[in-house]
């Protein structure tokens, strides 16, 4: 468990079709994290049923087609807001952890974005940073604490003042990332935090119907091909067409900048948290092996 930490820039979740299963407000609710829910005028009742009229922030258009017009509207209205920064997490989260010697350990969601953000402030040139999905982070195998430029998804933190838009109708994700970078721009994307992603088209509602049946995995790949051509390929992996970026984004070798005159504390920040057993029995036997260190670590019985 961690103190109560929470992130300073607004989360705005998108969302449609999903207000009896909107995994993202979930969790954030439970760990007393403040967000926005992003929905269509007819969705605003049954939306605030179930997540509470503080929750819902309701969009001026509705049935667009894809999410893009809504992500570019909620940058607009964090911008108005006065702030630098915003979160857009995907709706179809299900929990956030962190990466503790190895293993992945559930944590509070607000001590994770509130890390997220005091890294990328402490550059001058980083554009879009995120928390990887848990799937590409097996236990045991070691990973470097944070990947530069490359694709970041599903739950992202966006410079306000970028002049670069979301647009099109497919991997607007993608797109948007390949815009920032190809003008000189960093990503990050965080390993020592992750997200538990749903799959894409394993939940109703959203955009599903309309933009993945039938051959939308061979539209979508070959949208985003046209927008790049030379950089961009569709291949077939994983049994369906996906789109690759060329040379698995090595390409974008732009270093990151420190903001002038920082000044780093060289003490560990922990942020609150602790490494506490939560369920009745830790099955993992290296779970519990880790538990034990901890608490010898601390002076704890």
């Amino acid at each position: 468990m961690a103190e109560h930490v929470l992130p300073r820039y607004p989360i705005y979740i998108p969302s449609k079709g999903r207000h009896d299963k909107c995994l993202t407000a979930r969790f954030l609710i439970r760990d007393s994290v403040p967000f926005r829910l992003i929905i269509e005028p007819q969705e605003r009742d049954a939306y605030a049923r179930v997540f509470g009229d503080e929750h819902v922030l309701v969009l001026p258009f509705s049935n667009m087609g894809s999410v893009i017009p809504a992500r570019n509207w909620i940058k607009e209205h964090a911008t108005v807001a006065g702030f630098s920064r915003h979160w857009q997490l995907d709706d179809n989260i299900a929990w956030v952890a962190r990466r503790y010697k190895g293993r992945k350990v559930r944590c509070d969601a607000g001590v994770a974005l509130a890390v997220t953000e005091d890294f990328v402030d402490r550059y001058e040139n980083i554009a879009v940073a995120g928390l990887q999905y848990e799937m590409f982070l097996p236990n045991n195998e070691k990973y470097p604490p944070f990947v530069r430029n490359c694709h970041v998804y599903s739950c992202s933190l966006i410079l306000n003042s970028l002049p670069h838009r979301w647009r099109g109708r497919y991997n607007e994700d993608t797109d948007l990332c390949l815009q920032v970078l190809a003008d000189g721009w960093c990503t990050v994307l965080l390993n020592v935090f992750m997200i538990k992603k749903i799959r894409t088209m394993m939940m109703r509602g959203g955009n599903t119907a309309s933009l993945y049946q039938g051959d939308g995995r061979l539209r979508m790949a070959r949208s985003l091909e046209r927008l790049w051509p030379g950089v961009v390929e569709t291949h077939r992996r994983f049994k369906r067409p996906q789109h690759v970026v060329k040379n698995s984004w090595r390409l974008f070798d732009t270093l990151l900048r420190l903001k002038p005159d920082l000044v780093f504390d060289d003490k560990p920040n922990e942020y609150g948290m602790r490494l506490t057993q939560v369920a009745p029995t830790v099955r993992s036997e290296e779970l519990r092996r880790l538990l034990e260190e901890y608490r010898a670590s601390q002076g704890e019985e």
